[in-house]
């Protein structure tokens, strides 16, 4: 197998399991006892966990030791990045200019057409 499909296919085992571990319920609701267990300050930070179940990815993806140590970092930080890229989005609503703000201080001054 090629190394960068081997390594595609940690990046997206490395991310699903820290999503599933720090982030779902789980069957059963496993995972979220798990966090609030003794486990809880291992698996309540993503990007610290990722840390940890990227590195038995390494030796999937192989290479000379300073590679494999480029390779956790990099694994780690790729599930990061994907994390990042599909967290819910916050939604922000902009008034338009016809509705007047409620505070005195935000409504916009009228003047009148000659001046």
């Amino acid at each position: 197998m090629h190394y960068a499909f081997r390594f595609l296919l940690s990046v997206l085992a490395v991310w699903r399991l820290t999503h599933l571990l720090a982030k779902e319920d789980g069957p059963w609701r496993i995972f979220s006892r798990l966090r609030g267990s003794f486990l809880r300050p291992l698996l309540s930070c993503f990007y610290c966990l990722s840390l940890w179940l990227a590195a038995p990815f390494v030796w999937f993806t192989s290479g000379t030791t300073l590679e494999r140590a480029v390779t956790w970092l990099a694994l780690s930080g790729a599930a990061m990045l994907l994390e990042k890229a599909t967290e819910e989005r916050l939604e922000i609503e902009i008034e338009s200019e016809e509705e007047e703000p409620e505070h005195e201080l935000l409504r916009a001054k009228r003047r009148a057409a000659g001046h």
